[in-house]
């Protein structure tokens, strides 16, 4: 494990690991998120109905959810830098695998491994972000590096479709392996793991588990899963009714998403967000 401490690195430097985690995660996106893009193809091409098309495109967010806790059971014990890169290596090679195999099982199952693998961006990138701020700069950072999950679906939707429809779901699934491999690199060559205290020199409180004795962290996870949801669901079948039902082409879809997008974004935050936001904060803060 390479570390070092905090003080003994530039800005410059401790900024550089925001860009490397914000990419890091950002390409695991595109793997994880650019599957649900094949939907139109895999239903044109090779014949699926929209269910099963559907759950072909769930296997990478199947196989994250699987194994996010392990991959932040692996940080703890081997590092950041480690895991960033194993976990893109791991799922450049699964999406290359998926790219040249013809079943639809076998693709299945690889985008299944290859999303157990992504998995590792998310529990490591953000340890790689607060390991190397300070407390008065974590916020920020956070929202920064959040970005990459956005960014991955919206890089997904501007290239995947357009592959999938000239050359086909390999070619497509070629594109996400390609941005992986390049991630592992960077993450292997670049990233430093942030200092990290013996576990023997640590507070009693530090080493207190936070779920035990007050349920809010548990209704601050509800409340983002109820918040995550209907934007997946969205962003997932928004392409294939689109296409399918509109009839639109991926050019035009491209064109056209990102205005809509911007546009409904600033909108309900504008006018609605605090109505919505008011009632959930209630819950969430009710002891």
């Amino acid at each position: 494990m390479v570390c070092v401490s905090v003080e003994s690195i530039s800005a410059v430097r401790r900024w550089s690991m925001l860009v490397i985690a914000l990419s890091a995660t950002l390409c695991a996106n595109v793997f994880i998120n650019g599957a649900a893009f094949l939907i139109p193809t895999l239903h044109t091409e090779r014949g699926l109905d929209l269910a099963r098309a559907g759950l072909l495109s769930s296997m990478p967010s199947f196989g994250m959810v699987a194994t996010l806790i392990a991959w932040g059971y692996i940080v703890d014990r081997v590092g950041e830098r480690i895991v960033l890169a194993l976990g893109s290596a791991l799922t450049a090679a699964a999406a290359f695998a998926a790219a040249s195999v013809h079943s639809l099982v076998a693709v299945g199952a690889l985008l299944l491994l290859g999303g157990m693998a992504a998995a590792s961006s998310n529990s490591a990138s953000g340890r790689l972000v607060v390991g190397w701020f300070p407390p008065e700069q974590r916020g920020l950072v956070m929202g920064i590096r959040q970005t990459a999950q956005p960014l991955g679906v919206g890089l997904g939707a501007l290239v995947i479709p357009r592959l999938a429809e000239s050359h086909g779901v390999s070619a497509a699934l070629l594109f996400p392996a390609v941005v992986c491999a390049v991630s592992a690199v960077v993450c292997a060559v670049a990233v430093i793991d942030p200092p990290r205290p013996p576990r023997h020199e640590a507070a009693e409180a530090d080493l207190a588990n936070p779920y035990r004795g007050s349920s809010v962290l548990w209704r601050i996870h509800a409340v983002s899963v109820l918040l995550v949801v209907p934007q997946i669901v969205v962003w997932t079948f928004t392409l294939v009714w689109l296409m399918s039902d509109r009839g639109w082409s991926a050019a035009s879809v491209d064109e056209s998403l990102p205005d809509a997008g911007r546009t409904w974004w600033v909108r309900d935050c504008g006018r609605s967000a605090p109505s919505r936001w008011r009632p959930l904060r209630r819950w969430v803060c009710w002891r």
